[in-house]
């Protein structure tokens, strides 16, 4: 059985996100960008964060497969779904709704330069930097978090959460033998 303890608020979530996609506007003033969301789990975060971004954004998809429905990251890294445009003299921002060991995200990152993008850029709404394998470059943080497995706002364990408005630390309870 698991119990959820609320950890983000909504409230905050927007105050960053708006931040978030000011930034970024400010980066690339008059300039298109295209925000590369990784699925599932980012695809909330993406359209709260594409409705922040006054210059010109659209944005595509991508699918990698690391957890399965373990609570651990595998290791391995596979592509399930590639995005469906050329990113060729673009400016691309990947969206990861979390990165901790940097796995996906060096994957990401290494498969999306050789497509040769005008920029490249990573946001995440959340960095658990202290579960780092390989050192990755973000671009855009929005909060620093601690080595707790979280939920909520696109965030699941086994597809289960993702819809919460808020994000909670998801927190096994033992019943007593």
């Amino acid at each position: 059985m698991e119990k959820l303890r609320l950890f983000i608020t909504r409230e905050r979530i927007a105050a960053k996100v708006s931040e978030l996609g000011r930034r970024i506007s400010e980066d690339f003033p008059g300039e298109p960008v295209i925000l590369i969301g990784v699925l599932k789990g980012a695809s909330i975060f993406l359209a709260d964060l594409a409705r922040q971004i006054t210059v010109d954004a659209t944005f595509d998809f991508i699918s990698v497969s690391s957890y399965g429905n373990l609570m651990q990251h595998s290791g391995e890294v596979r592509l399930i779904k590639d995005v469906d445009q050329s990113l060729e003299d673009r400016n691309i921002i990947l969206v990861e709704d979390i990165v901790d060991t940097g796995l996906t995200v060096n994957y990401l990152t290494n498969l999306l330069s050789a497509r040769h993008p005008r920029r490249l850029k990573i946001a995440t709404l959340l960095d658990k930097s202290c579960r780092r394998m390989v050192t990755v470059s973000i671009d855009y943080v929005g909060f620093a978090i601690p080595d707790q497995f979280v939920v909520g706002y696109g965030m699941d364990v086994a597809e289960h959460y993702r819809n919460l408005s808020d994000i909670f630390v998801l927190e096994p309870s033992f019943t007593a033998m």
